[in-house]
């Protein structure tokens, strides 16, 4: 993998991380049309990188509310741990997919762009469906939590965007906007760092000792400065109901995926 692939990459997976459009499915899509070929290790790698790139960005952008829930847990403050025993609710259905299917899981990244396409076109429709959401002052609650998590785990299909899947739920079940687009990226947050740990204990990256780690660097730093201003639009984007563009650039790409 070339540099300049590395950082066309590291491009898309930071903007769809945030944007309601699938990472993964672009990814797919993105090494289909680069014709990236590089082995499955060093493939492994590359999504460790780019997925840690991602989390470090939305820690950034949340750096003054993460702080205020750890400041908050410390002190052991009713509302800071409700808060974080609603993130650890979400969490449970991925965890639980994650950990029993995880080879049928990896099997559906196989550079199907008809399958990506066809879940394109229903991320499509959940986008649309969350742009008519009426505004709300609603929070989260521990069942919705729950709801909410069963949408992320849905997402772990390519072409399924987490983001898009995510907020489009709580919107539907009432929730302010700003607060599902809030916990939409700070649920996702553990996950990513646990995959990350998962995969570092389990040895699987051991054997990339003599791999070239410049692209993975470019890939990286392209991820995570892309990454950075994709939550802020997408935090804009969604107070202002404007989710209905991304809902027809899913329409469209899907078509094309599916008749590519």
């Amino acid at each position: 993998m070339s540099i300049l692939e590395s950082i066309l990459l590291g491009i898309i997976q930071g903007l769809t991380e945030f944007l309601p459009v699938s990472s993964s499915g672009h990814i797919e899509i993105g090494k289909t049309l680069l014709n990236s070929s590089f082995f499955e290790k060093e493939n492994l790698l590359f999504t460790v990188i780019l997925h840690f790139a991602t989390a470090i960005s939305t820690i950034i952008v949340f750096r003054k509310t993460i702080a205020t829930v750890l400041r908050g847990l410390i002190k052991q403050q009713k509302k800071e741990m409700a808060f974080s025993f609603k993130i650890v609710i979400s969490m449970i259905p991925a965890a639980l997919i994650g950990f029993f299917f995880e080879d049928e899981i990896a099997n559906l990244f196989s550079g199907s762009l008809s399958f990506v396409g066809y879940m394109l076109i229903i991320t499509a429709l959940l986008l649309y469906l969350a742009d008519k959401g009426k505004a709300t002052a609603r929070k989260v609650g521990y069942a919705d939590s729950f709801i909410i998590g069963i949408a992320q785990a849905i997402a772990i299909l390519p072409g399924i965007s987490r983001s898009g899947s995510t907020i489009a739920t709580s919107v539907l079940l009432g929730i302010d906007k700003k607060k599902s687009a809030e916990f939409s990226f700070l649920m996702v947050i553990p996950l990513i760092l646990g995959k990350i740990a998962k995969d570092i204990l389990s040895g699987e990256l051991e054997a990339l000792s003599s791999v070239n780690f410049l692209p993975f660097l470019f890939g990286f730093l392209a991820a995570l400065i892309s990454g950075y201003f994709a939550c802020h639009w997408m935090l804009n984007l969604v107070r202002r109901s404007k989710l209905t563009y991304f809902a027809v650039y899913c329409l469209i790409v899907g078509i094309i995926a599916i008749n590519s």
